[in-house]
């Protein structure tokens, strides 16, 4: 009989940290649009740069078995070899939390947003393979003793239909076939590179799937069930963030300087 796969929330780093996209703050690939005011930036988001250890109490008691955190590259590298140790040494402190919980982990090299000194353009260019390898190896080096795994990339596909053929995220174009098809082959070529790689591959999570907070309970319910065989199953987030990547949904909101639980009872055991 197949077991359920774990059952983790997302912290979506850019969407809920704070401290992006502003003067004097690491750059991302939504920095154009957002300086041409045709985005949102996130601001101070949900502040959890500071506020991580307080969320993450509310995690065990929503019956979560860990957590999938987003490490922000633009924050760990603003810009190209000057390298941030001590925001390394904070996502350190956040697992480290998070594990004296006995709560899971799962760290996420790249999500929705990358370094804006990468270009918009970044999975056309040969260029930026070798460096994503390097901030994957600099990262999974650091949080190794407490990291329980790695997800190099949290959404791989939209980066490529919704950068390439729809035009909803970076770079936004629309029907690029081909280039959204040499996209995909970089990285794929990056997962296979760091799949053999002695310290990133023996982390990996190769099966897993993401829950939307913004369907139905009981949609939520048949998704749950139909992820039977995967390692990890996650549900997308914990805080629903502010800016251009913000969730659909999330299950705390931060009321008079205080987190409190948002999400229905009929959610929660619908993810359960």
């Amino acid at each position: 009989m197949e077991q359920r796969p774990r059952l983790y929330v997302t912290l979506e780093g850019y969407a809920v940290e704070g401290g992006f996209d502003e003067p004097y703050e690491p750059a991302t690939c939504y920095s154009p649009t957002i300086a041409l005011g045709r985005h949102f930036g996130p601001g101070a988001a949900g502040g959890l740069w500071s506020d991580y250890e307080q969320v993450l109490e509310f995690v065990p008691q929503l019956g979560f078995d860990g957590i999938r955190l987003s490490v922000e590259w633009a924050r760990l590298e603003p810009h190209r070899g000057q390298f941030d140790v001590s925001a390394l040494e904070r996502y350190a402190q956040v697992v480290r939390h998070a594990q004296s919980l006995d709560l899971g982990v799962t760290v996420a090299l790249v999500d929705a947003t990358w370094p804006a000194w990468l270009g918009l353009e970044a999975w056309l260019l040969p260029w930026v393979v070798p460096l994503v390898l390097e901030h994957a190896r600099r990262v999974v080096t650091r949080l190794a003793d407490t990291s329980t795994g790695v997800a190099v990339f949290t959404e791989a596909q939209a980066l490529v239909v919704g950068g390439y053929l729809e035009g909803t995220v970076p770079p936004w174009r629309r029907g690029a076939r081909v280039d959204a098809a040499m996209a995909a082959a970089q990285i794929d070529s990056i997962l296979a590179a760091l799949g053999a790689d002695p310290v990133v591959g023996p982390r990996l999570v190769t099966s897993s799937r993401t829950l939307s907070l913004g369907q139905s309970p009981g949609t939520i319910a048949s998704a749950r069930a139909a992820a039977i065989g995967c390692d990890e199953l996650y549900a997308r987030t914990l805080v629903r963030g502010s800016g251009p990547t913000r969730a659909p949904a999330g299950l705390l909101v931060k009321r008079d300087d205080r987190w409190r639980v948002e999400a229905s009872e009929g959610l929660l055991s619908a993810l359960r």
